[in-house]
């Protein structure tokens, strides 16, 4: 293949992907969103929680069900000890610490405005503000039931 063709396939390719990306139908995941539920023991407590220390807005929700939003993150927050005997996490819920091999990671725009918040509210803060060798910020707390949360912006 000539080497000007060669270049003219490239610069084809270039524009092709170009055109691509720009396509939001394209670059954006369909069909799909996510919507965390944690069981806890006081749901009161953990309302506050999730309203006061990191700023989440508390939606209408039921006696058993309360779920919080910040921005398209949304949290159900429920009683653990109204879990029915068959489900999938009793009886170890009942007994264990919560959350055990999961890092909830939200992702904020200020991290130093939220490292403030967090700290202005007195919640215990198990890892400093650090920045990270892959360029992200982070600090790392647990809410009321032990959740490990990771909080970020890069």
């Amino acid at each position: 293949m000539k080497t000007s063709n060669v270049i003219l396939l490239g610069v084809i390719a270039f524009f092709c992907v170009a055109a691509l990306g720009n396509d939001k139908e394209v670059s954006e995941p369909q069909g799909m969103s996510l919507r965390l539920e944690l069981f806890v023991d006081d749901l009161e407590k953990s309302i506050e929680f999730y309203t006061q220390v990191l700023g989440f807005e508390r939606l209408k929700g039921g006696k058993d069900y309360v779920p919080v939003r910040s921005g398209s993150v949304v949290i159900g927050l429920g009683p653990a000890d109204k879990l029915s005997k068959q489900h999938y996490f009793n009886p170890e819920l009942q007994s264990s610490r919560r959350g055990l091999g999961t890092e909830i990671v939200f992702e904020v725009d200020d991290i130093n405005d939220m490292f403030d918040r967090v700290k202005a509210n007195g919640h215990r803060i198990l890892s400093p503000l650090i920045k990270r060798p892959w360029g992200a910020t982070d600090f790392r707390i647990a809410d009321p039931d032990g959740y490990y949360l990771r909080l970020t912006s890069r």
